[in-house]
C-alpha cells in the first residue's frame, strides 16, 4: 500500500510572534533563507501577513521591501510562499475598507506571496467570502481558515459546515487555525473527516500552538484523518507559546507510516545557529521566558499562543500600574503569576457572556483586554466593565461580524445604558473606500506610491504606524526602548533585581513633578527637577502643553488618564481634535489612549473651557497623568 504524503510548512513569521513583540529584519531573514531552502524539507513558508509588517514599521524597517526580498529566494526554489490576512481586518486590528482590502491582495502576489489564508475571529463567512473573492481576482491562492476553538457552541457540525461553505464560496484550501491549541485531537479528527466526505480533493493545512499540550497528538489525529500539511517550528523557537518542532513532528510521522520528506541536518543546524544569533543580537529581549514554557493553565482560557508573546509584555506594565495604586493605598503588591492567574480567571469567567468569540486576533485580544480591565478595575476597588473601548463594543454590537453565541443580560443592559444599538447588516458596509483619501496625502507629502502602489497601500492599512515610519520617529523610539533594555536586561536576558536603592526623603517623594504656573497673566505647564536644577518648560513639550490662554489658576481643573499607554487625540482622519479654546461638557471626548492594542475612549469628568493640552499626540502617558486642563 502506498505511503501517504504529508508536506510541511515553516512558520518562520509566526515563531517570533508567537514568542515575543519583534522579528527579524530584513538582512537576517535573507540571511537565514538560503539555508531553509538548502534544508530541503518545506513545501511552504510562511513569509508575511497580520502584525508583521507593523513590526517593521514599528522598527523603522519598509515592509513592502521586506516581503519582496524575503519571498525571492523560496520563489526561486519552488517553495511556495504564504501569508496570514485578517479578513475585514486585513493586516491590522480593526476594519479595513473594501478597496484597501483588494489592493493588498494585488500587492502581495506582486511582492511573490503565492497563498493567503483569510480568517475572520468571529468565522462569519461573509468577511472571508469577500476575502476570497479578492484574493483570486488578483491570481493568490486562498485558502480559508476555520478559527478553531472548543466550546459548546463550537461543535464539529459547526465547522464542518463552516468549510463547505467557504469552499462553495471559492475557497481553493482549508487551513484548520487551532490558534490557542485547545482542540481536542478526536474532535479534531471528526471535523478533518466530515470536510473530507464533502470535498475529497480540496487540501487541507494544520496549523496549532503547543502551549496546552495537544498538538503532537492532534497532529497524528489529523493526519490521519486526511490533512496533507502541517505547520511546524523549529528550534530554538518551537514548543512553548509557539507551535510544534519539525523534528518530532517528522519523527512521529514517519514512525506512523507516512511518507514525509527528509531533513538536511547541517542545513538544519546552520538554520538554527542563525535563528539563534537574530536572537542574541535584539530579539531576545523581547520574548519573555514564560513563552517558553507550555502552560496547561491554557486549557482553561484558550488564549492563543500568537498574542501570548504580546500579553507577557503588557502584563509588565499592568502589574506595574496595579501595584503603583496599592502601595499608595498601603495594600499587599500583587506578583506576575497571581496577576495572570487572575488573568486567566476573568477570561474564562466573561467569555461565555460575551457571546464566545473564537479567541483569534483581533477579539482574543479584546476578550483578554477587557478581562485585564475587569481584574484592574476589580484590584483596585472598582466594578467591572468600567472600561469599555469603543473596538470590543464594536464586536459586541456585531460591527465586525455575527458572535457565535448570546449576549448576557448583564452586558445587554450595559449596551442599552450606553446607547449602543446591535448591528446585523454586512459589517463592510460601515467602512467606505479610503484610498483616494490616502493618494491625496502622499501626494501632498510627495511621497512615492512604490511600485504597484504597495507604499499607498502601507499607508492606507497601518497609517499612524508609516507615518511615524516616514517621519523617522518609529525608528528612534525603538532604538531608545532598545537601548534601555540592553543596559538594564529585559526578556530572555532579564538581569536579576538589584539591591534596594535608599528610599529618598519624603518631602521630596511629595513634591510633584509638574505643575501650572502663570507668568505675566499667561498659564504655562512645566515640568520640574530638584535639587540644583531649576523648574523650567520641558524641552519636548508641545506648544499646546506649553503655552495657553490665560485662567485664573484657582479654577483651573485637570482630567487624569485613567490607564496608561500611549495619548491620542483622534484615532481616525474624519475626527476634530480637541484643542485649546474648545469648551467641553462632562462626557465629551477628548482623545484616546491606545493600551494592549485597543484605543480606550476617554471622556471628560469635568466641564469648561480647553486652557491646555498636557500630553502630545501619540506620547506615552501614565495612570492619573494630567491629559487636559480645562478652566
Amino acid at each position: 500500500m502506498e505511503k501517504r504524503k504529508v508536506k510541511f510548512s515553516l512558520v518562520y513569521r509566526d515563531m517570533w510572534q508567537s514568542s515575543g513583540k519583534y522579528l527579524p529584519r530584513v538582512d537576517q531573514l535573507v540571511k537565514v533563507a538560503p539555508h531553509i531552502v538548502e534544508m530541503g524539507c518545506f513545501a511552504r513558508v510562511e513569509t508575511n501577513g497580520g502584525g508583521f509588517e507593523q513590526i517593521n514599521l514599528l522598527f523603522g524597517e519598509n515592509p513592502n521591501k521586506a516581503v519582496r526580498e524575503w519571498t525571492k529566494p523560496f520563489r526561486e526554489a519552488g517553495i511556495q510562499t504564504h501569508m496570514l490576512d485578517r479578513s475585514l481586518n486585513g493586516l491590522r486590528m480593526s476594519p479595513v475598507p473594501a478597496d484597501v482590502r483588494r489592493l493588498m491582495y494585488k500587492v502581495k502576489k506582486a511582492q511573490g506571496t503565492d497563498i493567503t489564508r483569510p480568517f475572520c475571529g468571529l468565522n462569519d463567512p461573509r468577511n472571508i467570502l469577500d476575502s476570497i473573492k479578492y484574493a483570486k481576482e488578483a491570481g493568490m491562492i486562498a485558502q480559508a481558515a476555520l478559527s478553531l476553538t472548543y466550546s459548546k457552541v463550537h461543535t464539529v457540525e459547526s465547522f464542518v459546515q463552516l468549510a463547505d461553505t467557504l469552499i462553495k464560496g471559492g475557497a481553493d484550501e482549508i487551513c484548520l487555525k487551532d490558534m490557542a491549541g485547545i482542540a481536542r485531537p478526536v474532535w479534531l479528527g471528526k471535523i478533518v473527516r466530515g470536510i473530507k466526505e464533502l470535498h475529497p480533493d480540496v487540501p487541507l493545512q494544520y496549523h496549532s500552538h503547543s502551549g496546552p499540550g495537544f498538538a503532537m497528538a492532534s497532529i497524528l489525529e489529523v493526519c490521519r484523518a486526511g490533512v496533507e500539511y502541517i505547520d511546524v517550528a523549529m528550534e530554538p523557537l518551537s514548543w512553548g507559546t509557539g507551535h510544534i518542532d519539525l523534528l518530532a513532528v517528522q519523527t512521529m510521522l514517519d514512525d506512523a507510516g507516512f511518507d514525509v520528506p527528509k531533513i538536511n541536518m547541517d542545513a538544519y543546524m546552520k538554520v538554527r545557529s542563525l535563528t539563534q544569533s537574530f536572537i542574541d543580537d535584539f530579539l531576545g529581549y523581547y520574548i519573555d521566558i514564560k513563552n517558553r514554557y507550555m502552560n496547561s493553565l491554557l486549557i482553561g482560557p484558550g488564549l492563543p499562543g500568537g498574542m501570548m508573546g504580546s500579553l507577557m509584555a503588557d502584563l509588565e506594565s499592568n502589574l506595574d500600574s496595579i501595584n503603583k495604586w496599592k502601595v499608595k493605598n498601603n495594600q499587599p503588591e500583587l506578583n506576575q503569576d497571581e496577576l495572570l492567574v487572575k488573568l486567566f480567571n476573568e477570561v474564562e469567567y466573561i467569555w461565555p457572556m460575551v457571546g464566545y468569540p473564537p479567541l483569534v486576533t483581533p477579539y482574543s485580544q479584546y476578550v483578554k483586554n477587557l478581562a485585564m480591565m475587569n481584574v484592574m478595575q476589580l484590584e483596585k476597588g472598582k466594578e467591572r466593565w468600567s472600561m469599555i473601548a469603543d473596538d470590543i463594543w464594536d464586536m459586541l454590537m456585531g460591527k465586525g461580524g455575527r458572535l457565535p453565541g448570546k449576549l448576557a443580560p448583564e452586558i445587554l443592559a450595559l449596551a442599552k445604558q450606553n446607547g449602543k444599538v446591535e448591528f446585523t447588516e454586512n459589517p463592510q458596509s460601515l467602512y467606505p473606500d479610503a484610498l483616494d483619501k490616502f493618494r491625496k496625502e502622499m501626494t501632498e507629502k510627495r511621497w512615492d506610491l512604490g511600485p504597484d502602489d504597495e507604499e499607498l497601500f502601507e499607508l492606507a492599512m497601518h497609517p499612524e504606524q508609516y507615518r511615524q515610519y516616514k517621519s523617522g520617529a518609529a525608528k528612534k523610539a525603538f532604538e531608545e526602548d532598545l537601548i534601555k533594555r540592553k543596559a538594564e536586561g529585559g526578556g530572555l536576558f532579564s538581569k536579576p533585581a538589584a539591591a534596594p536603592v535608599a528610599a529618598a526623603p519624603a518631602a521630596a517623594a511629595a513634591m510633584p513633578s509638574t505643575m501650572n504656573i502663570n507668568v505675566n497673566g499667561e498659564n504655562y505647564r512645566v515640568t520640574v527637577s530638584y535639587g540644583d536644577a531649576s523648574a523650567e518648560v520641558s524641552a519636548d513639550a508641545p506648544v499646546a502643553q506649553v503655552k495657553a490662554p490665560a485662567a485664573p489658576v484657582g479654577e483651573v481643573r485637570e482630567i487624569h488618564a485613567p490607564l496608561e499607554g500611549k495619548f491620542y487625540l483622534t484615532k481616525s482622519s474624519g475626527e476634530v481634535p480637541v484643542k485649546v479654546g474648545d469648551v467641553i461638557k462632562e462626557g465629551d471626548l477628548i482623545g484616546y489612549i491606545e493600551a494592549m492594542k485597543t484605543y480606550n475612549a476617554i471622556r471628560a469628568d469635568k466641564a469648561g473651557k480647553v486652557v491646555s493640552i498636557a500630553k502630545a499626540n501619540g506620547e506615552d502617558v501614565e495612570e492619573d497623568e494630567v491629559l487636559v486642563i480645562v478652566g
